[in-house]
């Protein structure tokens, strides 16, 4: 197919029905971007020859050099193909474009895969055939689930069935079979979990409607029961259409490297006149258990065999001449192929092949160009695409309704707007409402207006030949002046050269970096120079002017993503993926949306994705001190450019970049190096985030107030003014767990809360003002950040539901009794107030305002401190101790890392009258008081936590490897040699490979690849996913004290504490205290320094 011009690409760009936006997803190395390489070799991006080996939208060296998407791709291709209007009609040529994004597989990178799908109305989802479904394979799925793509199933590298595996046709059938069926088993655990929460629903519903039907009247009831019932029948819903089947072509069987692809339908047009059977009926035959009958050419269900061993017509049909060709051209077991067969085949499909290709010693050269005439997998992917999956207009219909449910403020969305999008309305009256899902930095000399188009022209060309001239002989003048004369022609070239490398610096120092939005517009159309509003995406459309109210930017240029060119358009209209300049300095982070209007406006980018949070942490350091200002502005672009990087500068004033893993860590310092910051930065070592908790073990050191119990803890001010009394206990870890999952309704409690008492003008003291507007800084910034990394994508529960559950809770299991009416005493969360610790007020006058509504208006109307400040009461310093409690709870007494699973409980706080401050009002003495409080409660619970057996958790990392029976015991090597532990080992049916699923501690993944491939010689690649804390039982401060212990180990108890070694770790980094580090055992056997 020859070159297509961007003139002809945006010509097809107007007709939404002949366009597709597709993402190419799948597993790490299954073959997403040699399949592309493929597809762009139809439109002459590439030589087909290099298709497979070229991977032409790995752009990145770092990309090229690894072998692995980074950064997910863009490109239109065109497509040309004989179309039916009517089945009676005669077929007529139609064009399509395909808008196709190459996302990566890698782990690390499944944010990029996030921000793909949400532009796409269809995803192709590659599987390899041997490996099979693997970890990001269902994470994909899940995907194309939640953003309800149509997804088109292909199954990859079916010539490793052949090569690799020695299958034979009836044995790749089997294995296919099954392959299949682990696909659509994870697709039906999707619809089973909808189901089951609709079912839930409709329940709740049926039970509402039936008791608010029972309180009326009698006849009136029976009626109303009746018609009710009527409407909410409960609607079954048909799966079938949801599961991938080759009868229905949604399914491809291939080979990206090899050149081929195929589906049923192809092979049903190849038989049908053969056979004599319609293509129709041959369709739905060809896959499953059909049976051809040899005499007769009659198709036969598996009751009509009556004992014949005859193959399945898939096998007999269509893979056995796949395999018929391979044995033709290399031949088996590497040996040499078969031209009397090869010429069989060629004459019986009438092909014609080069003698050049014939005659060449490349057996695989023959086999590429067999299979590229005969099933060339362009043509069986791109037809599929086009008739399986939805243009814009059909998608939009479908998907937009739910979507749109789950803006936030979608009742207060402009009806109009609403109307354009889901009617895929594209006139330049309609309102237009684009998605931007990142922020891609392109750098100012790749950009279409700052490019050369076409080749010199004979007078550009001389005057660069006279301007190089001029310049070779002013530097050959100015070098004879010095006493040096230029006298050889080496010394000219040389001269030259130095003079090209230095312009080649000059350019490179002096080509800034632009920021293109990655964009799909909806409905409308967008031109160059328009003016837009542009919506963050925290952007609330009930109160649109809310600060920072939206800023209106200008459309700088829109731009075609053609790979790793660009290239210029004046508009697009709705159903386009396209680039977008002029968005720097509008208040866009990574993602947001563009509306013409503000009022009735929709924020598609508050709609939550399934990208992962960050989890390791570097301290970032130029190495020249002046270029600190050059690294804080590249780390900025970085954090733009990256839908997952984040930027964070802490008080102590290191500048900390977070990244989802290590080789994400990577790529960032790369960036940042060469691109962004443009100077030589030092990375610290990886900082690993740890929370504290603490535990009821069989063997604990006796309390240290035996009097008062374990826990409690009675603190007093340095002035001796104030006592409280705390008691520390842990909570259960089915509390725990729950708060963590649900810290977004935590979070909404707190802030309905907040609202409420603004509305009544509720008085607090100033210093709980400020603290609030402090502590709720962090709190919005970080809440979902560092208090969410466990929790998935939840409803956000009702006040009355998050208490009621918690109360459930909290009330059954052990030692229920010393949680009774507990719920309904919390006075706050922590840390950051949505954090999984309880503060409960056990005081005799319940002296706190409690958390939850109904609590809080009651006791607030009773208990507010007094207004006269004749004395001070414990009221006064209630808000003090609620932020002693943030604080002591955001850093924990072992390394000052958050703590969670604890509950404290004020049961006093008794305040003594001072003499000498008799004339000062309560609100000036509460006012002096408020450090020593707040300290004395942060040590209090310190103390309480310690009381108990205090713990570690560590983050882990679910690790999943690939590995055949001959390197698994180096895999379970290297695992044990980081603290890993192995959960399952299976075999996967039919392969020789062992699938195996493991835990790994954070602190000691990095490396952790690295390591695993050099000891398997790259035949074991582990994929990291962080999937929480998990607690290292271990006592930090465990020192023996039974006799058993002594007796064993000895006083100094001479084994590893692993908890104090990543304890001390920790202390170390921070600059705390560290104990026993200067200890010396034997001071006579210390080696003494001459002076």
């Amino acid at each position: 197919m020859p070159v297509v011009s961007p003139e002809k690409l945006a010509t097809l760009q107007q007709n939404g029905d002949d366009v597709r936006n597709i993402c190419i997803l799948a597993h790490v190395d299954h073959g997403k971007t040699s399949l592309t390489d493929a597809l762009l070799a139809t439109n002459g991006i590439i030589s087909p020859k290099l298709a497979g080996k070229i991977r032409y939208l790995d752009s990145r060296p770092d990309e090229q050099l690894r072998g692995i998407t980074m950064e997910s791709s863009a490109i239109s291709l065109y497509f040309s193909m004989l179309r039916r209007s009517s089945p009676e009609a005669t077929p007529e040529p139609k064009e399509y474009l395909i808008n196709l994004i190459d996302s990566p597989g890698h782990i690390d990178f499944s944010s990029e895969v996030s921000t793909a799908s949400r532009l796409c109305d269809g995803a192709v989802v590659l599987v390899d055939a041997v490996e099979g479904v693997c970890s990001q394979t269902v994470t994909v799925l899940r995907q194309t689930w939640t953003e309800k793509l149509k997804p088109l199933l292909v199954i990859n590298k079916m010539d490793r069935l052949i090569t690799e595996l020695k299958m034979t046709p009836g044995e790749a059938y089997i294995h296919l079979s099954k392959l299949l069926e682990q696909v659509n088993a994870v697709l039906g655990s999707f619809f089973q979990g909808e189901r089951m929460e609709e079912d839930l629903n409709w329940r709740e519903r049926m039970e509402e409607r039936v008791a608010a039907v029972a309180a009326k009247e009698a006849r009136i009831a029976a009626d109303q029961q009746v018609s009710d019932s009527g409407e909410l029948a409960f609607q079954e819903r048909d799966d079938e259409e949801l599961y991938f089947a080759p009868e229905k072509n949604n399914v491809i069987f291939g080979s990206a490297i090899d050149g081929w692809a195929f589906t049923v339908r192809q092979f049903a047009g190849l038989y049908e006149k053969k056979l004599g059977i319609k293509r129709s009926l041959l369709e739905r035959v060809l896959w499953g258990n059909f049976y051809l009958d040899p005499k007769t050419k009659k198709v036969l269900g598996p009751k009509h065999l009556k004992g014949r061993n005859l193959k399945p017509i898939f096998v007999q049909l269509v893979l056995e001449q796949i395999w018929a060709v391979y044995n033709a051209t290399i031949g088996e077991d590497g040996g040499k192929g078969d031209p009397v067969l090869l010429e069989k085949i060629t004459k019986g499909l009438n092909l014609t092949i080069p003698l050049h290709v014939l005659r060449s010693k490349d057996p695989r050269l023959l086999l590429t160009t067999v299979f590229s005439s005969w099933l060339p997998l362009s043509v069986a992917l791109l037809v599929s695409v086009v008739e399986s999956l939805p243009s814009p207009k059909t998608a939009q219909a479908e998907r937009l309704p739910d979507l749109l449910k789950d803006v936030p403020g979608a009742e207060y969305i402009d009806p109009n707007v609403k109307n354009a999008m889901v009617s895929f309305k594209k006139s330049k009256s309609d309102p237009v409402v684009v998605y931007v899902s990142k922020m891609v930095s392109v750098p100012e000399s790749e950009l279409p207006e700052n490019k050369r188009r076409g080749p010199l022209s004979s007078e550009e060309a001389r005057e660069m030949a006279r301007k190089k001239r001029a310049e070779a002989i002013r530097m050959q003048e100015s070098s004879a002046e010095g006493g040096d004369g230029i006298s050889s022609l080496d010394d000219l070239s040389a001269s030259m050269d130095s003079m090209a490398i230095t312009q080649e610096d000059e350019q490179k120092a002096a080509d800034p970096e632009h920021l293109i939005g990655f964009a799909r517009i909806y409905s409308g159309t967008l031109s160059v120079g328009d003016e837009i509003y542009v919506l963050p995406p925290k952007f609330s459309v009930a109160d649109p002017h809310a600060a920072p109210e939206p800023k209106k930017a200008t459309v700088g240029a829109l731009y075609m993503l053609m790979g790793r060119n660009l290239e210029s358009l004046n508009s697009v209209p709705a159903g386009v993926v396209f680039g977008i300049r002029g968005l720097e300095g509008s208040g866009i982070l990574k993602s947001g949306t563009l509306c013409s209007q503000l009022e009735g406006s929709v924020n598609l980018a508050g709609v939550r994705n399934l990208a992962g949070k960050p989890i390791v942490r570097v301290a970032l350091e130029p190495v020249n001190p002046a270029d600190l200002d050059k690294m804080i502005r590249g780390l900025h672009l970085l954090v733009q450019s990256d839908p997952c990087a984040e930027y964070e500068q802490f008080s102590s004033g290191e500048h900390v970049l977070l990244t989802a893993g290590e080789l994400h860590l990577e790529r960032c310092l790369t960036d940042l190096r060469e691109r962004f910051a443009r100077c030589e930065i030092q990375a610290g070592a990886p900082i690993v985030p740890y929370r504290e908790t603490t535990v009821r073990a069989e063997e604990m050191r006796p309390p240290v107030n035996k009097d008062l119990g374990r826990g409690v803890v009675v603190g007093t001010t340095s002035s001796k003014q104030v006592t409280v009394t705390l008691r520390v206990r842990p909570l259960p870890l089915e509390v725990t767990e729950f708060m963590i999952k649900n810290g977004s309704s935590i979070k909404s409690l707190y802030s309905a809360r907040k609202a409420a008492a603004v509305e009544g003008d509720s008085v607090e003291t100033p210093e709980a003002e400020a603290e609030v507007t402090q502590d709720e800084k962090l709190a919005v910034a970080a809440a979902a950040a560092a208090d969410d990394e466990v929790s998935q994508v939840s409803k956000i529960l009702t006040p009355e539901d998050l208490k009621k559950q918690l109360q459930s809770l909290l009330e059954t299991g052990k030692g229920k009794e010393d949680w009774k009416d507990a719920v309904g005493k919390i006075v706050a969360f922590g840390p950051k107030r949505v954090g999984p610790n309880l503060l409960i007020d056990a005081t005799k006058d319940q002296c706190f305002s409690k958390a939850f509504p109904s609590e809080a208006y009651s006791v607030n109307g009773s208990q507010e401190p007094s207004r006269d400040d004749s004395s001070l009461q414990a009221a006064h310093l209630c808000d003090k101790v609620v932020y002693g409690f943030q604080l002591a709870t955001e850093q924990g007494p072992l390394c000052q890392e958050p703590v969670q699973g604890i509950a404290v409980f004020v049961e006093d706080i008794s305040v003594a009258s001072a003499a000498e401050d008799e004339t000062a009002s309560a609100r000036d003495r509460a006012g002096r008081l408020t450090g020593e409080v707040i300290k004395t409660v942060q040590q209090s619970v310190h103390k309480g936590f310690l009381d108990w057996s205090p713990r570690l958790m560590l983050a882990m990392y679910s690790c999943e490897i690939q590995a055949s029976t001959e390197v698994l015991g180096r895999v379970y090597d290297v695992l044990t040699k980081r603290r890993g532990r192995v959960c399952s080992e299976a075999m996967n049916e039919g392969t020789p490979f062992f699938t195996i699923q493991a835990l790994l501690p954070v602190a000691e993944s990095f490396g952790f690849a690295d390591d695993m491939r050099k000891r398997t010689s790259g035949a074991a690649q582990p994929q990291l996913r962080f999937t929480g804390f998990e607690i290292l039982d271990e006592d930090p401060f465990w020192q023996p004290f039974t006799e058993d212990d002594l007796e064993d180990l000895g006083e100094l108890a001479d084994k590893e504490n692993v908890a104090k070694r990543y304890m001390d770790g920790v202390r170390r980094r921070k600059g705390l205290l560290v104990e026993g580090r200067h200890v010396v055992t034997n001071a006579e056997k210390q080696k003494t320094l001459k002076r």
